[in-house]
């Protein structure tokens, strides 16, 4: 299963336009506490449109919780600008595959980060990416080495 990770996520549009790219692709969202909105807000609910329910959503209270609830065998994988590998070179075949991704401000904390398994999406002129936009091109990248998706 693919499962995208939002470390302390900001911005309720943001999780909601990955709560849609989640039920599209089969993932299962995560999202790590503290939010920094409700998950009784309109703009995230305005952004997940009438799926938002149908989203496979667990919310965790720490990063800790959630890493020791992951299978043993599970590849954890976190998307950051400085990552030491493009994303389309990593191996996101796993059986379990998690992304994690970080607040809109600040990114993933060195606290949590394992700059080992760190990866980035290529750009140039600019140094980020909408939250949003980051996740959807490395969901589809993993789902393209998956093999697609399957109804």
């Amino acid at each position: 299963m693919l499962h995208v990770v939002l470390f302390q996520p900001e911005i309720p549009h943001n999780t909601g336009a990955i709560g849609r790219l989640c039920l599209a692709t089969g993932a299962r969202l995560h999202l790590v506490k503290p939010l920094g909105f409700s998950l009784d807000d309109r703009h995230l609910k305005r952004a997940g449109l009438d799926y938002w329910q149908e989203v496979d959503v667990r919310v965790w209270e720490s990063w800790e919780e959630l890493r020791d609830a992951a299978n043993a065998d599970a590849a954890i994988f976190f998307i950051e600008c400085q990552g030491g590998m493009n994303h389309w070179d990593a191996d996101l075949t796993p059986a379990e595959v998690y992304l994690v991704f970080g607040p809109e401000t600040r990114g993933i904390p060195p606290s949590v980060l394992d700059p080992a398994r760190c990866l980035r999406i290529p750009m140039q002129g600019t140094r980020s990416l909408n939250l949003a936009t980051a996740a959807g091109i490395v969901m589809y990248e993993a789902l393209r080495q998956r093999g697609g998706i399957t109804p």
